[in-house]
């Protein structure tokens, strides 16, 4: 068990956003409507209260370009990095958005 201890899992996304902000708005944007529907507002700080996966929030996902429509989605916060279970969990919520036409969960390089 000691051996998965220090991995940290990240999401690589394709999809037809040319910027880092494109593609951040494409992951948060259906899950801020889901909000809105069930809440009727959304303000700043409830990105943390919204619910990705268990044990994942919207706010706690950072986007990274790494290539021309390639995107790497992991972790902002070094204290909750995403495990495999996790990344897998986040993945399947992004597909069942539809808003990336390739979504693959590796190891992350990390340094």
């Amino acid at each position: 068990m000691t051996d998965n201890k220090g991995r940290e899992y990240c999401l690589i996304v394709e999809g037809a956003y040319l910027t880092e902000s494109e593609a951040e708005h494409a992951l948060r944007d259906p899950f801020i409507e889901d909000w809105v529907e069930q809440h009727g507002h959304f303000k700043i700080h409830n990105m943390d209260d919204i619910q990705v996966t268990p044990g994942v929030t919207l706010g706690s996902l950072g986007v990274l370009m790494i290539d021309e429509r390639v995107f790497e989605i992991a972790s902002g916060d070094p204290n909750h990095p995403l495990t495999e279970h996790k990344a897998k969990g986040v993945a399947e919520a992004l597909r069942r958005q539809d808003m990336f036409d390739e979504i693959d969960v590796e190891l992350r390089e990390v340094g």
